[in-house]
């Protein structure tokens, strides 16, 4: 056996044959070579050892909270025998509701225009392909954050001709503390389950290994946990007479969190 030191550094043991190492690391006269570096890392063992137990444990949080926001869809309809006059009508309504929910300013957070469809309807009967009406649609979203000018907004929109008001969806904004607030209470709820259960065994938590999101490990995609709530449905038509605005009482919204911890602790007193 033989000791060299390499160009890194490290100290190489050389077990060879008869024929010995050539300069260069190689065996001479056929006789073979065996290298083991001493500086190899020792993997991290993935499972706990009776000097060093690993804990798995979850963690979860459930709060209840006001709503931010409030989503309302609508829908604007025209129909008519001619193509361009049934687009002109939806043009018009289309400009009136937007020229409305515009009117309420800063209670207005976000308006958005969806699809926009025109389509012929066609005759049941006969032979030939005739078009007897044309079916004309736009989608709009307004999001309002002042919730008392919700109820009146909505009303005023249902009584606007062919109009379809759906919502409101209550919800909280993506960047509301809320949803911080939760995750910092479900890792609390992991680490406490995991102090119970080594208390349970006389012994204490040493470490933190893991911190992960259910389905994080797996790359699994995170399906958002819908709350629609309180969902209203209105319709205006021409020569109703005006509605009192609508009392809505805004739903509250509860979040979650889950979280996956995995720990170690001292040896057991069994």
């Amino acid at each position: 056996m033989a000791e060299r030191v390499g160009t890194n550094g490290t100290t190489v043991r050389t077990t060879t044959g008869s024929g010995g190492v050539a300069p260069g690391g190689a065996p001479e006269g056929g006789s073979r070579g065996t290298l083991a570096s001493m500086t190899a890392p020792t993997a991290p063992l993935p499972y706990g050892t009776p000097d060093t137990p690993r804990l798995s444990v979850r963690g979860e949080a459930r709060l209840d909270v006001d709503p931010e926001i409030a989503h309302l869809g609508i829908t604007l309809n025209a129909r008519g025998t001619d193509r361009t006059s049934t687009l002109g009508d939806l043009t018009r309504r289309n400009n009136q509701a937007l020229d409305l929910i515009k009117s309420y300013g800063d209670a207005v957070e976000k308006l958005q225009t969806g699809t926009l469809t025109i389509t012929p309807q066609l005759t049941e009967r006969g032979r030939h392909e005739r078009v007897h009406a044309y079916h004309g649609t736009v989608h709009l979203t307004a999001t309002l954050a002042d919730f008392t000018a919700l109820g009146e907004l909505t009303t005023r929109l249902a009584a606007l001709d062919l109009t379809s008001v759906d919502g409101p969806w209550w919800a909280l904004r993506p960047d509301s503390p809320a949803h911080r607030e939760v995750r910092q209470h479900a890792v609390r709820d992991a680490v406490q389950r995991a102090r119970e259960y080594a208390e349970a065994l006389g012994s204490r938590i040493v470490a933190l290994l893991e911190l992960a999101d259910i389905g994080a490990e797996n790359a699994a995609p995170v399906v958002p946990l819908a709350a629609p709530g309180g969902m209203a449905r209105a319709a205006g038509y021409a020569g109703a007479p005006p509605a009192p605005a609508l009392d809505l009482e805004p739903q509250r919204q509860t979040v979650y969190a889950q979280v996956n911890a995995r720990l170690t602790m001292t040896p057991p007193a069994l």
